[in-house]
Formats: structure tokens, C-alpha cells, sequence
């Protein structure tokens, strides 16, 4: 039988446990109740990542320094970010946000288009802008920002026809069922026959694979650029992820230029990237306080096509490349190029 001492060093114990949660759960409730953004003077504004987190060198970067520089020009008074460690946090984290009133919630990745859609219909007060997220339905609260994945492809094929010596130039792809796929390799096998039609343009999907290594498939990535390589490509362009990052170790390993796609695969890949000569995405960081500005001012766009940026080339490159690079992005944002890829395949 205890001693009298355990029972009472027990119930201290008890005791303090409900008393600390207790005070723990009156101080949420007073933080959610007490927050500053519930005030029509404070117009507060949050990311939220999909699991790269907010260092990714790509979309979730440029999403976070976007809501910076909106409270730096003074578009926003409070902004904050949550990034997601698990898929099944989505929700949770969002719900994090709204509860807290905050006026307009990011959510950056395909990976999270669902979460977002039913986010805008659980919170009404909140606006939800949706990053690469192209939505079927439309909520009065909800905002689809999207990149021209055409467009970057474009851009990339014209690079390596430029940068081609053997005048062979080969893409590596992720399946072709994939729209944003598609539209990016094509793309590719576009902008290099518009700068050459004489080209020799290789372009490879990953069709009939293990559909478990979507988008991870790097060992695929790895022999597929080696095989155009050994067919005389001297340029390669890589998308989709992991399994595009293959194809981009492989050009690094055999000295062969790359182009890489969805953010800075150089800075993503360190040493095993140094052949990526630039890399094309999204301009998120412009469109993230544009539509900071368009909300303050009452307006909430159904939807934006954002423009397109690219890595710097080193000085190793003529300036007139980038120069010409810069005039073709400027070229395809207003239309005046007939691209002649369709949204899916």
C-alpha cells in the first residue's frame, strides 16, 4: 500500500496538471478571442506551405518574401507563415489562421487545393488566395493564382537552342497525363524550334511507370538524361520534381548544360546541380502583394495568370543572352507569341 506521502505527491501532481491546462487552454481561448486582426484597422495576412517548407528556393519563398515586402510598402500590418511538416496538417493549419481572423490566407502548391476550397467555404471572412491552384468551382472569397508552365518551357527551349553546340537538346519529363507536364514540355519542343527549326529536339516522358514513384522517380530521371546525352543532347531541360532533379544530376555528372524548372534547382541541388545554368518559375513574389493591393482596394480577382522569372545566367554567358531571354518572357506575357501548345494534352 502507498504511503501517505505518494498519495499526497499524487494529488499535487493531478492538481497541477489541471491547473496548467487549465491556464493553458484560457490563454488560446484569450489569444483567439483577443487577436488584433479581428479589428477593421488591422489587416493581417498568413502563408501557409505545403511540406518543403518556407526555404524551398521556389514557390514557398517567394510567397514569404512577398508577404514581407506587402507589410514593408504597406499593404499589410501583421503577416505570418506556417510551414506544413505533413499533408494532414493542411487543414489544421489553415483553420489556424482563420480562427485567429486573419484577412487573407495563402496557401502555396497544388498539394493543398483542396484544403484551400473547403477553407473558403468554413471561413467566409477570410480571403484565400490559392498559389499554382487552378480551381473548377469558385467561391466569392477565393483567389487562383497560376504560372504559364507553357510559357516557362518556351522560354527554356529558346535557352537551349541558344546555348546548343551539337545542335541536339532533349527535355525529361514527368508523365504526359500530367497537364502542367505537358504544357511544359511541349513548351519546350516549341521555343527551341522557334529560335531553329533545324533543331534536333528530344523530349521524354515517364510513361508506364510505377505510378508510387510520381514525381519522385530520380533514378528514371538519372538514365533517361543519360541516354539523350549519349544521343548528342548537350542541353537538357528537366520537370517534375524529384524525378526531373534525376535528369539534372545526371547533366551535372557528365558536364552537360541543364535547364531546370519550379524553382532554383542550382541552389536546390548544391554540388550535384552545377551544370543548371538557370531555372524558370513563377514570379510569386509579385503576384502574392498584387492581389495584397487588389483586396485592400476592395477587389478580389476570380483568378491571375502570373508572369514568369528565371535564375540569372552567370557573367560566363554573354549579356546580350539574357538580354534576349528578357525581351522573349516580355514577348510571351503579352501575347504577341503563339506558343501552339494546348492546356492538356
Amino acid at each position: 500500500m502507498p504511503s501517505n506521502k505518494l498519495r499526497v505527491s499524487s494529488y499535487v501532481l493531478q492538481i497541477t496538471r489541471y491547473v496548467f491546462l487549465t491556464m493553458t487552454c484560457w490563454a488560446l481561448t484569450a489569444c483567439l478571442s483577443s487577436s488584433d486582426c479581428f479589428r477593421e484597422d488591422v489587416f493581417c495576412a498568413a502563408l501557409v506551405t505545403d511540406t518543403l517548407g518556407v526555404e524551398d528556393h521556389g514557390i514557398n519563398q517567394d510567397a514569404w518574401a512577398g508577404l514581407q515586402e506587402a507589410q514593408n510598402n504597406g499593404l499589410a500590418n501583421k503577416v505570418d507563415y506556417i510551414a506544413s511538416v505533413d499533408s494532414r496538417d493542411y487543414l489544421k493549419n489553415i483553420a489556424y489562421f482563420a480562427d485567429l481572423g486573419y484577412d487573407v490566407i495563402v496557401t502555396s502548391g497544388i498539394s493543398l487545393d483542396d484544403e484551400t476550397l473547403q477553407s473558403a467555404d468554413l471561413a467566409p471572412d477570410s480571403v484565400f488566395v490559392g498559389l499554382n491552384q487552378a480551381f473548377e468551382e469558385t467561391r466569392p472569397n477565393l483567389i487562383s493564382i497560376t504560372f504559364p508552365e507553357d510559357q516557362m518551357g518556351f522560354a527554356a527551349g529558346a535557352s537551349a537552342a541558344t546555348l546548343t553546340q551539337t545542335g541536339t537538346v532533349a527535355a525529361v519529363c514527368e508523365t504526359s497525363g500530367i497537364d502542367a507536364m505537358w504544357r511544359y514540355c511541349e513548351g519546350f519542343r516549341e521555343g527551341a524550334q522557334y529560335v531553329n527549326d533545324q533543331l534536333n529536339v528530344l523530349v521524354v516522358y515517364r510513361e508506364d511507370g510505377d505510378s508510387e514513384k510520381l514525381f519522385i522517380d530520380e533514378e528514371w530521371g538519372f538514365a533517361t538524361a543519360l541516354s539523350l546525352i549519349e544521343r548528342g543532347a548537350d542541353v537538357l531541360f528537366a520537370a517534375g520534381g524529384v524525378t526531373g532533379q534525376g535528369a539534372l544530376k545526371a547533366a551535372s555528372e557528365f558536364g552537360v548544360s541543364a535547364i531546370g524548372a519550379e524553382r532554383d534547382q542550382a541552389a536546390v541541388l548544391g554540388g550535384a546541380g552545377i551544370s543548371v545554368v538557370t531555372s524558370f518559375y513563377g514570379q510569386t513574389s509579385f503576384e502574392v502583394q498584387e492581389v495584397m493591393r487588389l483586396i485592400q482596394e476592395g477587389h478580389i480577382p476570380e483568378e491571375r495568370e502570373g508572369r514568369v522569372q528565371y535564375v540569372p545566367l552567370s557573367p560566363a554567358y554573354p549579356p546580350e543572352i539574357s538580354a534576349q531571354l528578357d525581351a522573349l518572357l516580355d514577348a510571351l506575357a503579352r501575347g504577341e507569341i503563339d506558343i501552339n501548345v494546348t492546356n492538356s494534352r
